[in-house]
């Protein structure tokens, strides 16, 4: 039966981030060699890799491959790809050899620093012999975070044909991209295919089966694969299975089942080493389950835990306590927050200003939220962020409401500056005019110097606001 009072009945979920957050408070930051420490400074001291390097060398020190590749690891884990490629390059001008894993390391650090094309030039260049099961598996992985379908199978096929279609891992590539776009049900038969080619599911196979049952609001689906897990595999079986579940059942509204997912998670991380060390993401799955299961006390307590014991930053779960917090109208926790997110990293920060930008437009504090929206716009480089075209359509609807033609310019001024000013912004940018009973001259000359088509219903606007 369903729990009428869900925040009440998984108080469970308090005593388990206690647990789980202890763990990595004796896990704190392990102090890393001499030379990455070096290597992951650079992001606020601006230096060069390649000069931090020579000058490391220069200075009598020793560099081992094996030292590099842990410093290249590091960076990669915390999102420091640019940093990481560029001690490939290192090695490769020092003629440091590279075995088939280096080049797959490579191969992924140039797709998610200069582009996918990049990344397909490298590997094409390869010679045959160093196109291999794990340069196959790193493009075809590139291809599917990309959500490119048609090039992944197209790749999958050839991987299947030379006989590279034999782990887990490509499988598990495939099922991600099927999730991505919405395809759940085409997992299943994934799993089916490797049990006939006699590949052992792992893990991760195992959690994303059980996600697209329950995309497919199949929970008996689910469990079914979990009992085959606990039947089948059981070494496969670990607290980031309980975590899933938890979510799964949270999301399907089954508190009482989620609630005993977490209890699980909390017996499976007691029965193995006392302080097991809690990764940003493990921190990130945690998190997720305790918004959906609205438990605000569990969730503070873990995301306290986070705050002093985290080693690195990650400002993916700053974006989701912000998100939270402002859900459960906790203004003042979201706001430190953000306070605290931008004294530990440089950013970008526009995600969590974008939340806090629809959070006061919601509630109609379109001065607040047009702040939040300047402060965002100007961490953008490129295209990397804009307002949902919904968030504009209300910006500039209020303006149309309140007939501040003022206001609907600054905010257009605003979009213009990322590429954001189309034509639907300049229709409802002319309809404040036309409420507010205004005029512009320039208005046309305005809009085919910024490349606006203008048809049958932007043109009758135009005759009152800039009749020719």
């Amino acid at each position: 039966m369903m729990a009428k009072n869900p925040c009440r009945l998984i108080s469970a979920g308090v005593l388990l981030t206690r647990r789980f957050c202890t763990g990595a408070a004796a896990n704190r930051s392990v102090r890393h060699p001499r030379l990455y420490r070096r290597l992951s400074a650079l992001g606020a001291t601006g230096g060069s890799v390649a000069d931090t390097l020579n000058e490391y060398v220069n200075e009598g020190k020793v560099v081992t491959k094996l030292e590099l590749t842990a410093c290249i690891k590091e960076l990669r884990k915390y999102h420091k790809f640019q940093h990481a490629l560029e001690i490939m390059e290192w090695m490769e001008n020092k003629k440091i050899f590279f075995n088939h894993a280096d080049y797959a390391l490579r191969l992924d650090l140039l797709s998610k620093t200069k582009g996918l094309a990049a990344a397909e030039d490298y590997f094409n260049n390869l010679s045959l012999s160093a196109r291999t099961l794990e340069t196959y598996g790193s493009l075809l992985n590139c291809y599917c975070k990309e959500n490119m379908e048609e090039k992944a199978l197209a790749l999958f096929d050839e991987m299947d044909n030379l006989d590279f279609a034999s782990t887990s891992l490509s499988f598990n590539s495939i099922m991600s991209l099927f999730m991505r776009l919405g395809k759940p049900e085409k997992v299943p038969p994934l799993v089916d295919e490797m049990k006939k080619r006699s590949i052992s599911p792992d893990t991760f196979t195992y959690n994303i089966w059980m996600q697209s049952y329950a995309r497919l609001n199949d929970i008996d689906g689910a469990e079914r694969v979990m009992e085959e897990l606990k039947r089948e595999n059981e070494d496969k079986l670990n607290w980031t299975t309980y975590s899933n579940l938890a979510v799964i059942y949270a999301k399907a509204r089954l508190f009482e089942k989620a609630k005993l997912a977490l209890k699980k998670l909390e017996e499976e991380m007691d029965s193995h080493d006392p302080f097991p060390k809690t990764t940003n993401m493990s921190y990130l799955k945690m998190f997720q389950a305790l918004i959906t299961l609205n438990d605000v006390d569990g969730f503070q307590i873990c995301f306290e835990e986070w705050k002093s014991s985290c080693s690195s930053f990650d400002v993916r779960l700053a974006n989701c306590a912000i998100r939270a917090f402002l859900g459960w109208g906790m203004i003042k926790d979201a706001e430190s927050t953000l306070h605290w997110a931008v004294k530990r990293s440089s950013g970008p920060f526009f995600t969590a200003l974008d939340t806090f930008m629809a959070h006061y437009l919601k509630d109609r504090k379109i001065d607040t939220a047009l702040r939040y929206m300047e402060e965002a716009a100007s961490e953008v480089k490129n295209t990397e962020w804009q307002p949902a075209p919904e968030r504009v359509t209300a910006f500039l609807k209020y303006f149309e409401e309140e007939k501040d033609v003022e206001g609907a310019e600054k905010f257009c001024k605003i979009l213009k500056n990322f590429g954001g000013l189309d034509s639907n912004a300049y229709r409802l940018l002319l309809q404040t005019y036309v409420a507010a009973c205004r005029t512009a001259p320039e208005m046309r000359k305005r809009m085919r110097e910024d490349d606006i088509e203008i048809d049958s219903e932007l043109e009758g606007l135009l005759q009152s606001v800039c009749p020719e």
